[in-house]
């Protein structure tokens, strides 16, 4: 397992399927973009696999000179109809504070636009230090080292990825695309079935 820093203690969070829920936000965008481009998308499937940029999702239902048209389009639509129906997943709360209890700082690290991230936590009454979205794997590590954390939480390899580059702990919830089997068999340090444990597993983490 990674060493963790020393104090300050940052944690960062992946958003998509770790902090929220939003897939019905998502799903209800995507169908919209279809009825609003007469493209075919099947909704039911993207929402299985989110985690990778959105760019890298649009590719699959559009050709390539309608693609930044396309990803410009959803993240319109998106302040429309994705915020009303996202919920916080379980835990998710008590995970944010149980940072703060211990002095720490919040940094969510995410893949999603970030102006949207921003109204997507505002939405969910959840505070963080720090907010960086556009990044995927290794670019979420970036982030991560650059604000110093030490901890990342996420529910895809990807956010496994990201966490090695940024020799932070692994924190799994397998709230995601992923199962607790898959995670650990990609590496994760620590999987948790939802952020409910988190706040257990910090106050161990922390004690040595």
């Amino acid at each position: 397992m990674p060493e963790t820093r020393t104090a300050p203690l940052t944690v960062g969070f992946d958003l998509d399927m770790t902090l929220l829920d939003t897939r019905p936000g998502i799903h209800a965008t995507y169908l919209a973009l279809a009825a609003e481009t007469g493209a075919r998308i099947d909704a039911d499937l993207v929402v299985t696999r989110l985690g990778p940029p959105l760019l890298d999702e649009i590719r699959n239902w559009f050709p390539e000179d309608e693609v930044e048209h396309a990803v410009t389009r959803y993240r319109e639509l998106y302040r429309d109809l994705a915020f009303a129906p996202t919920v916080a997943l379980p835990g998710a709360h008590a995970a944010v504070e149980a940072v703060r209890d211990h002095g720490g700082r919040v940094a969510v690290i995410t893949g999603k636009y970030e102006p949207n991230a921003r109204l997507h936590l505002e939405h969910a009454g959840l505070h963080a230090d720090a907010l960086v979205g556009d990044l995927w794997a290794e670019t979420k590590g970036e982030a991560l080292r650059e604000h110093g954390a030490s901890v990342y939480v996420g529910d895809h390899l990807g956010d496994i990825r990201g966490a090695r580059h940024a020799d932070a702990v692994a924190v799994c919830v397998a709230t995601g695309p992923y199962s607790a089997d898959e995670l650990r068999a990609a590496g994760a340090d620590v999987v948790l079935a939802d952020l409910t444990g988190f706040p257990a597993w910090l106050d161990a983490h922390l004690a040595g």
